[in-house]
């Protein structure tokens, strides 16, 4: 029977693409920056996509213009050619899934990875299963993708999955409005069954209230100040501040 110990992840403070710190040249989703947030004993959260050649790389944006300033998408070019690029005018490059696990041997802070909708979506998934069956410390998935979620459901029952949404405004105009009121609702959780909602830190939808009170876990995001309200959150994912790993 399929059981998640979900105290694993709960009252946990997440650094958010890792504990990244640009005025000291320390950039997002970078080696770096999960150095630090291991050290630090926090939880992290990063996320996952593929380049051209299939392999599994940890960067947040579909193209390369913000971070590396070059007009091309992740999946346009092979490793190699990633690999050359620099983030935010560091020395840091952009690394492969399994490096950044290799931070986090030998930690038990819990780990969030959000696999990134792309035009290979059950590649992605089935790669990340794969090379996560080789980690031994604490991870959940997560993805704004119903059907990414859906699919771990199916293909790794036994992975802890959970739900992204925001509110309404941010999935348009990339989605219809009724479909955006879906999405933002988590209206899917029928299908997939996330054990957790990671939702923006707005006003949650009713739909989603009723999510909690069945059991399913809340992760807020992102929050930039200190004073976010831990009371309903069973985790928060944060940046540009440090509190404690706990709370």
């Amino acid at each position: 029977m399929r059981k998640i110990d979900k105290s694993i992840f709960t009252r946990v403070n997440y650094a958010h693409r890792g504990l990244h710190d640009i005025a000291n040249g320390i950039p997002e989703n970078s080696l770096a920056a999960f150095r630090l947030s291991a050290e630090a004993g926090y939880g992290t959260e990063f996320d996952i996509q593929l380049s051209r050649d299939g392999q599994v790389v940890v960067f947040h944006d579909d193209d390369l213009r913000r971070v590396c300033g070059v007009d091309a998408r992740v999946d346009s070019l092979d490793y190699d050619e990633l690999k050359k690029l620099r983030l935010l005018g560091t020395d840091e490059y952009i690394p492969l899934f399994t490096e950044v696990l290799d931070v986090f041997r030998g930690t038990t802070a819990p780990l969030i990875v959000e696999l990134k909708t792309g035009r290979r979506n059950d590649e992605l998934c089935d790669k990340a299963i794969k090379i996560l069956s080789g980690f031994d410390g604490n991870f959940c998935i997560e993805s704004f993708n119903p059907f990414i979620v859906n699919r771990f459901r199916k293909k790794a029952p036994h992975i802890c999955r959970g739900q992204l949404a925001s509110e309404v405004s941010d999935y348009i105009p990339e989605q219809k409005k009724i479909v955006a009121s879906l999405l933002s609702s988590c209206r899917f959780s029928f299908m997939n069954k996330p054990d957790f909602i990671a939702y923006k830190n707005v006003p949650l939808p009713k739909h989603v209230k009723k999510l909690m009170k069945k059991g399913t876990m809340l992760f807020t995001w992102t929050s930039r100040t200190p004073d976010v309200d831990q009371k309903y959150s069973d985790g928060v994912i944060f940046e540009n501040y440090r509190p404690n790993p706990k709370y």
